[in-house]
């Protein structure tokens, strides 16, 4: 049997296998790192790369520190100075470029070795969704455009707390592939993770520019997983998001586990945490829920084993009544939550990017590496 095949066949059957065993038993097989190949730089990167620098930062202090009109303009050239610099570099990337930098992401995804059971991919999600999700469609600022949590103090926000492991691996890729922006490579990043680990397809393009420290975004506009669904709404309606978009999204919660260290909150949601299934709305509604006794924030625990664990921000889908007959009909579908969620986290990716900066009228869809 192929590697491909056999790759294929274990997606297939990990959530299955995956709700059988409990997360504390699971045994990762894989290397824990991979060495990272120097890479080789072309001289149009090179070129691109110092003609892209000096285009921004001929303009950079004046635009971001006038809100003028001429301001607004001057904002326009460095994108038309950045696009021209490609040009004069004679290298454009093509969907190809980005299909290797996805499969780039996808060996880094499997290099965890006892990592978060055993996948980086998680993480890598939950980078794409802090830096997207920043957006406020009032003022048009924050979303994944100008990749800002590369700055203080947005770095540093309790939200983001931990995401410096993901930052890291990427910094890793960037070097490989010095062309992409990290606006692109970031949401990649989460593109990736979800289609590598058995979730659907994520359509997506890039045209994300790379900002500056001024344009970080303020603390407070991410989920505080400590709040009811009042707060749920005034931080998704915020993003441009409704009732059903917002229970879709609560889905990602189908992968990777919360760290005590981190968020203050400690578990997995589910049995398989490195596997998208519709399996975390199903928890939320076969399982006993009971508040969890210990000294850290409020969280619930699941009566059977003790072992999972849903945040106040989870319970609320299954209180609220709005909220609880999406997440019931997601428990009962899961085709109807893959492609629900497919279309809602592209559109969460593509947040505060005006749409001619995209290289593409219509998003892409990148295959898996098995697909090849």
């Amino acid at each position: 049997m192929s590697f491909a095949a056999l790759r294929t066949s274990l997606r297939r059957t990990a959530p299955a296998a995956a709700r059988a065993v409990r997360p504390a038993a699971r045994q990762s097989l894989r290397r824990f790192t991979t060495e990272t190949p120097t890479p080789k730089k072309s001289s149009n990167t090179l070129l691109y790369g110092g003609l892209g620098a000096a285009a921004i930062g001929g303009v950079a202090f004046y635009i971001y520190t006038s809100s003028s009109d001429t301001a607004k303009e001057a904002s326009s050239a460095v994108r038309s100075g950045a696009q021209a610099a490609k040009a004069a570099a004679n290298f454009v990337p093509t969907k190809a470029d980005y299909q290797k930098v996805y499969n780039r992401i996808a060996e880094v995804i499997d290099s965890a070795g006892e990592y978060d059971d055993g996948s980086y991919g998680p993480v890598l999600l939950r980078l794409a969704w802090h830096s997207s999700g920043t957006y406020d469609k009032e003022t048009g600022t924050g979303g994944s455009n100008y990749a800002t949590m590369r700055f203080d103090p947005e770095s540093k926000h309790g939200a983001n707390a931990g995401l410096h492991v993901a930052r890291g691996l990427m910094e890793e890729i960037k070097k490989e592939f010095p062309w992409i922006s990290y606006g692109d490579l970031w949401t990649l990043g989460g593109v990736t993770a979800v289609q590598e680990m058995g979730g659907p397809k994520i359509p997506w393009r890039p045209g994300r520019i790379d900002g500056f420290a001024v344009q970080a975004t303020p603390d407070g506009r991410l989920p505080d997983a400590t709040q009811g669904s009042d707060h749920l709404r005034n931080i998704f309606y915020r993003m441009g998001f409704n009732d059903q978009e917002i229970v879709a999204l609560s889905g990602a919660h189908a992968l990777g586990r919360c760290h005590h260290d981190r968020s203050g909150f400690d578990g997995p949601w589910t049995f398989s945490p490195t596997t998208v299934t519709n399996d975390y709305y199903k928890l939320l509604f076969d399982e006993k829920w009971v508040w969890k006794k210990w000294n850290g924030p409020k969280q619930l625990e699941d009566k059977k084993t003790k072992s999972l664990m849903m945040l106040p921000t989870d319970y609320v889908l299954t209180q609220d009544k709005s909220f609880k007959k999406y997440a019931k009909a997601y428990a009962e579908d899961q085709d109807l939550f893959f492609k629900d969620f497919a279309a809602v986290v592209s559109r969460l990716f593509e947040l505060g990017v005006p749409t001619a900066q995209f290289v593409s009228s219509e998003p892409w869809i990148l295959p898996n590496v098995d697909e090849k």
